[in-house]
């Protein structure tokens, strides 16, 4: 899967924002829709219809189907991945709502917007459904959700489904003997320095390679790395994961990374392709506000090559 994670258009588009993709040699896309939840009530909202108009277009169902169907028209296919927004962005795999009643709100909600774009997803013949994304903590203390939830959305959507779950712990998730791909978003640290070479990277990734090999043994399943992205600055091989704006711009480093990642990872015989972290539509020229998006960028050309050569 040579694919790129899609941040949903604010406002509705055409299919020039999904040719745009296609010139770096892509032939996946994750569209991504957003829900929201308060941490201290547990209720959770997303907009199903135009008439809500704070959330952005390519988030509603509307704009999700139609972002499907360009998607088809370009030749592309299509990882459908609905991601949980909380707060002001903390990260979603550290939820834990402090009373029953606020977790079941929680998952009364939430189990529907899952479902929903379960129907939307067969109903466009999607190829694969990540059902949920980093929701680590949720998990691990209320497995019997995810368990009902699976065969629930089993019976709704018949192609692939995988779920993302974030590096550091796709090895405590008790479901992965119901997915048909082992998800995760692979923000491995792989080197401390400000500017280290492809020889280093490539040894930073070797247990970690390891450990996603013996996992993929284990369960027999090839792995997506569901997202995987670094960011044009120094030291973006340290803590990928991370969104500090404040170190250096570093168009190289960005490059590098991505090359070793492909020089190590992508040939992996437990490897099913990558989706990555991200690719804006429409986008003119360098992004000021997001470092991890590789479009105008030296790791663009990176990326263009080693997807049009695999």
């Amino acid at each position: 899967m040579k694919g790129l994670s899609f941040v949903a258009p604010r406002k509705s588009t055409d299919s020039t924002s999904i040719i745009d993709i296609k010139r770096v040699n892509a032939e996946w896309i994750s569209v991504m829709p957003y829900g929201y939840v308060k941490s201290d009530s547990g209720h959770f909202f997303y907009s199903e219809n135009s008439r809500n108009e704070w959330q952005w277009w390519g988030e509603k169902v509307e704009g999700v189907a139609q972002t499907i169907k360009l998607a088809r028209k370009s030749g592309m296919k299509v990882m459908l991945k609905p991601h949980l927004w909380i707060g002001w962005g903390q990260f979603t795999g550290h939820m834990d709502l402090q009373t029953e009643k606020a977790w079941l709100n929680f998952e009364e909600g939430y189990g529907n917007y899952l479902l929903t774009f379960a129907r939307v997803a067969d109903s466009l013949d999607v190829e694969v459904y990540c059902i949920a994304t980093e929701m680590e903590k949720h998990v691990e203390l209320r497995p019997e959700f995810w368990h009902k939830l699976i065969k629930e959305i089993r019976q709704i959507y018949s192609g692939k489904l995988t779920y993302a779950e974030n590096w550091d712990s796709y090895a405590k998730v008790p479901f992965w003997d119901e997915m048909d791909y082992i998800g995760v978003d692979a923000y491995f640290p792989l080197s401390n320095k400000l500017n280290p070479t492809v020889e280093e990277l490539n040894l930073g990734w070797k247990p970690h390679l390891k450990a996603l090999e013996d996992f993929s043994a284990k369960y027999q399943k090839p792995v997506i790395f569901t997202e995987i992205g670094y960011r044009s600055c120094d030291f973006t091989a340290q803590k990928p994961w991370e969104t500090n704006m404040d170190l250096s711009e570093n168009e190289e480093a960005q490059r590098v990374a991505y090359e070793a990642f492909f020089v190590s990872a992508w040939k992996q015989p437990w490897f099913a392709g990558a989706f990555i972290w991200k690719w804006f539509p429409n986008h003119k020229g360098k992004s000021i506000r997001d470092k991890f998006t590789p479009q105008h960028k030296l790791a663009e050309d990176e990326l263009k090559n080693h997807y049009q050569n695999l």
